[in-house]
């Protein structure tokens, strides 16, 4: 599915980012969109929210390989 994979990618983002801030102490988000408090940062931030409550939905279903074991 074409949203699981968006999702991933966006959580994926979220979560190199976050390591960024981790480790670094650099938001590479907001470097790129012009900081923290810009519309676009705020806007990719949401999505990769969005995104990470979708991933969750991935634990709990049911695939065509659990299936066939």
């Amino acid at each position: 599915m074409i949203m699981d994979k968006i999702a991933l990618a966006l959580a994926t983002i979220g979560a190199l980012n976050w390591g960024c801030v981790g480790i670094f102490r650099f938001d590479l988000v907001a470097w790129i969109c012009g900081g923290a408090t810009s519309v676009l940062s705020r806007v990719v931030y949401t999505l990769v929210g969005i995104a990470g409550v979708w991933c969750i939905s991935l634990l709990f279903r049911d695939t065509e390989a659990e299936r066939e074991h």
